[in-house]
């Protein structure tokens, strides 16, 4: 989209000086000052929000993963799920490799953001415990979808977003799925650090017993916290490309995968009873199932974006790619 003009720049034939008319570039020592305020404060405002999320992080609790070991391996053990889908769809970018720093500053970015949600969920959604079974239903609507699924994007526009290696929609996916799995990281850590005994345990203990049960449980939450921040990541990559409407594709990323979080939060416990009830299946069985389940339709509605992509990326860069010939190629040689 051109750049607008105003009428007198519009009319110019380029022969008057409309420097503070109509035009600006920087030429006195007050532009100076002015243009190196800007950069401070851009600058600044980017490392303020980091030390705050840094601050609130250490003050719920959220290192124990690094200060005490037990934490760390179950929160790890809890992580690799979301890992493994983190790096499918890291794989599935047929575009130019992302670069490991973003990617590790998004992941690290993502850790510390967390700690907004922790306290933006605790206060907002106090207000709705008030209105008992249904206030939980709506606070997962209004509050812990919209609220965790904007701090997670808030950790890709930080850093990898401006970045000129972030140069295609797809990379929006991959950069939204770090911070997917830096959210489920740290998160898991906290449920966990709440979760164990007071008391020291010993290593195995806390592996075989409680500990484990904790980690199974939340290693069922990573993944679907990866498809949807790579769901609004994507939107976020189409918007980057397309600042003309930038504000209302990242508002539908958002929308989208808040929605879909919400849902998440909503039906687990109902969907986890039902299959509980009328198969099999019972106890963590059931709750594998239903997670399965559901992070399957929504993971099947991200990959179905990315290959939409690549066959796009793949159809502009070899005009004469045909994806039947090259499906019945792969089925013949498979």
């Amino acid at each position: 989209m051109a750049e607008k003009q105003d009428p007198v720049e519009r009319a110019s034939d380029g022969a008057m000086d409309l420097y503070d008319i109509s035009t600006w570039e920087q030429r006195t020592s007050v532009d100076g000052l002015a243009s190196a305020l800007y950069w401070l404060f851009r600058a600044s405002s980017r490392f303020l929000i980091i030390a705050v999320a840094f601050g609130l992080l250490v003050s719920i609790g959220g290192f124990a993963a690094i200060t005490d070991l037990e934490i760390g391996l179950l929160t790890v053990l809890s992580a690799i799920p979301a890992l493994g889908l983190a790096a499918y769809v890291y794989y599935s970018d047929i575009t130019t490799g992302e670069p490991l720093v973003l990617l590790v500053g998004t992941f690290l970015l993502s850790v510390l953001t967390a700690s907004f949600a922790a306290i933006l969920n605790s206060l907002i959604g106090g207000y709705f415990e008030i209105l008992g079974f249904a206030g939980t239903l709506l606070s997962f609507f209004l509050v812990v979808g919209p609220v965790e699924e904007s701090m997670k994007l808030l950790a890709v526009r930080l850093f990898a977003y401006t970045d000129d290696r972030f140069n295609s929609v797809v990379d929006g996916a991959v950069y939204g799925a770090m911070a997917g799995l830096g959210f489920a990281f740290i998160e898991n850590a906290i449920y966990i650090t709440r979760e164990l005994p007071v008391q020291n345990l010993d290593l195995s203990l806390g592996l075989l017993g409680m500990g484990g049960s904790i980690t199974a449980a939340r290693a069922l939450a990573g993944p679907g916290h990866v498809i949807y921040s790579a769901i609004a990541g994507y939107y976020l990559g189409l918007a980057k490309f397309n600042r003309e409407n930038r504000g209302p594709i990242i508002i539908k990323g958002l929308l989208i995968a808040a929605f879909v979080h919400a849902m998440y939060n909503v039906t687990v416990g109902f969907g986890t009873v039902a299959i509980d009830l009328f198969t099999p299946l019972s106890g963590l069985w059931a709750s594998i199932a239903y997670v399965l389940i559901y992070d399957g339709i929504f993971g099947y509605f991200l990959i179905r974006k990315i290959r939409r992509y690549s066959r796009a990326y793949r159809q502009a860069h070899m005009p004469t790619y045909d994806e039947a010939s090259m499906q019945s190629e792969m089925t013949e040689y498979e």
